[in-house]
């Protein structure tokens, strides 16, 4: 990774987790002002693989660093008719309650591309959360398969929320 590309991401997230440390002591004025406005978390869920700790820790985050949060819900291959799974249903319910400002964006096909794809279109996204690193391979070929290869290729930081007894 080029050094230039290397130190603006790691001030972005400098800058991300120092704006969320000045939220949670309640300063959220100063919080937003750390960012600039248009800001965005990208939440990507795998079909039949959602995880409400994950649902929470991208609620959360986006609440305490007033990003917007971008819903990536990709399906397996081959579907065509939009089925949202009931959790994410009541997700969106809490988004609205806690005045998080959403999108909801349905895709077709292999997780980890779909993450690459989005960041790559969307410079707004100053992260992506996923619910675990096993979610990536599902619906995918076989190349570029290993998380330090999506690590590589995307455009913002990538954190992983996973149990602690499935690590």
């Amino acid at each position: 990774m080029e050094t230039t590309k290397l130190k603006k991401m790691m001030k972005s997230i400098e800058t991300a987790l120092a704006a969320t440390t000045f939220a949670e002591a309640d300063e959220g004025v100063t919080a937003q002002s750390m960012l600039q406005e248009g800001r965005g978390v990208l939440l990507a869920l795998k079909e039949g693989q959602i995880d409400i700790k994950t649902l929470k820790y991208a609620l959360n985050t986006a609440r305490r660093i007033g990003a917007h949060l971008d819903i990536l819900y990709v399906s397996s291959t081959g579907r065509r008719e939009r089925r949202i799974d009931p959790v994410l249903d009541h997700f969106e319910s809490e988004l609205k309650a806690a005045n998080v400002p959403y999108r909801l964006i349905s895709r077709t096909g292999c997780l980890k591309q779909e993450i690459i794809d989005y960041t790559n279109s969307e410079k707004e996204i100053l992260f992506a959360v996923i619910e675990s690193p096993h979610s990536l391979d599902a619906d995918c070929n076989k190349r570029d398969k290993t998380l330090a290869e999506l690590w590589q290729q995307l455009k913002c930081p990538l954190v992983v929320v996973m149990d602690g007894a499935r690590a």
